[in-house]
Parts: structure tokens; C-alpha cells; sequence
């Protein structure tokens, strides 16, 4: 069980495509440092679907124009953005955007009371850096956004979910060359739980990662 100043923070990235929940197997968890967590299972669960709606298919909510058009312009509207300017309000049309987007589930830890990143997690960042970086997903703007679990001060835990959020974006933007514009990092806190009946629970100390699929708006 964690504790305010000693929360033993893991990073757990949502595996769900399109309609479907994507755990590596379903009942199997994906963790830091398993060697089964690999740059293409990454790939696989963040790409985004390349088959168009057979003609005829009524068109649902994900692929209205007017839709995407708004969600486009809001991306752009907070790429480039400090983690700690985004108001509630941003935050929370970034998680409603983020439910329809492909995202994965990693389990990454960080040292001890602190936002650097294990060593033992490093091989699943650097995985996720080489996915970011394939022909199939580079331009596209990707969300990091951070969760704690429960215990602790709604203050502290939103400073050290942006914080660990932050950690990952640095890292993947000095060792990978990824555009700093292209990853858009959010922190939440404990206001989402994964869980809510266990809120202490290691599960909901996660950071997803969420494909945006924006490229038009990404740098060049």
C-alpha cells in the first residue's frame, strides 16, 4: 500500500482499440520489463485502424466531420502546452477525446518517491520510443496522461501524476527525437481511478497513452 511521500508510482498505458479492449491476451497484465511487452505489440495497439467503413455504413460519431474537425482544432489548440497550464476543463475534453482513440496499457515504475523512471521499466520506455517513432505512427500527436492511486492530498497527487508524466515525454524527446509538440502530457490525479472500488490499488497508478491520430497537425 502506498503512502503519500512514498508512493511506489507504476505507469500502466490502457491497451483499447476501436470498439475492443486490447490486454495482451485479455487476461494477462502487461508489465515493466517483460520481455512480452515489445515495440510491436505497441505498434499493433496504438495504430490507427487502416480500413475505411464499407460504403453504405452510416456514419457514427467517431467519423463525423464536424466532429473530428472540432477535435483537430483542439489538439492543435494544446500541443506545445506546459502540463500544469492545462485548466480542468481542457483536461477533461482530453479524456472525453481519449475514449475513442487507439491507447496501451504499460506498467512502468519510478524510483522511489520520486519522477525518474526505474531501471528496471526502462526497456518498456524504450519500446514505446521506438514505436513512436515508426513510418506507421510518427506525426501523429500523442497524449501521456498520468494517475495516481488514492492515498494522499488531491494537490500532491495531481503535482506527481504531471511530474511522471513529464519524465516519460522528456525522455522519449532526448533519446528519440521526437518532437516535444507531439506529445501532449496531462496529469489527472486520483480523479480517475481505474478502479474505484480498490483506490489504493496499483492498477490505478498509470500513465495512458493515447494516439490522437492528428498528423495534419504535427511537425514537421
Amino acid at each position: 500500500m502506498s503512502t503519500m511521500f512514498g508512493k511506489h508510482f507504476s505507469v500502466l498505458l490502457s491497451a483499447v482499440t476501436i470498439g475492443a479492449v486490447l490486454s495482451f491476451g485479455l487476461t494477462q497484465e502487461a508489465h515493466a520489463g517483460d520481455e512480452n511487452v515489445t515495440e510491436d505489440q505497441i505498434l499493433h495497439a496504438l495504430a490507427p485502424p487502416k480500413e475505411p467503413l464499407p460504403r453504405g455504413l452510416s456514419m457514427g460519431p467517431r467519423t463525423d466531420p464536424a466532429k473530428m474537425e472540432a477535435e483537430g482544432k483542439f489538439v492543435q489548440s494544446i500541443r506545445g502546452r506546459a502540463t500544469h497550464s492545462l485548466s480542468t476543463a481542457e483536461r477533461e475534453e482530453i479524456a472525453t477525446i481519449a475514449k475513442d482513440k487507439p491507447n496501451i496499457d504499460l506498467e512502468i515504475t519510478f524510483d522511489y518517491n520520486s519522477a525518474s523512471i526505474s531501471a528496471k521499466s526502462m526497456p518498456s520506455v524504450q519500446a514505446l520510443g521506438r514505436a513512436l517513432t515508426s513510418p506507421d505512427l510518427k506525426g501523429s500527436t500523442f497524449v501521456v496522461a498520468g494517475h495516481t492511486d488514492a492515498a494522499g492530498g488531491d494537490r500532491y497527487n495531481q503535482d506527481l501524476s504531471e511530474r511522471r508524466a513529464d519524465a516519460i515525454k522528456r525522455y522519449l524527446t532526448q533519446n528519440y527525437g521526437i518532437a516535444p509538440t507531439d506529445l501532449v502530457t496531462v496529469g489527472y490525479g486520483k480523479s480517475k481511478l481505474k478502479d474505484p472500488n480498490q483506490p489504493l490499488a496499483e492498477v490505478n497508478r498509470r500513465v495512458q497513452v493515447v494516439n490522437m491520430e492528428n498528423k495534419t497537425t504535427a511537425s514537421k
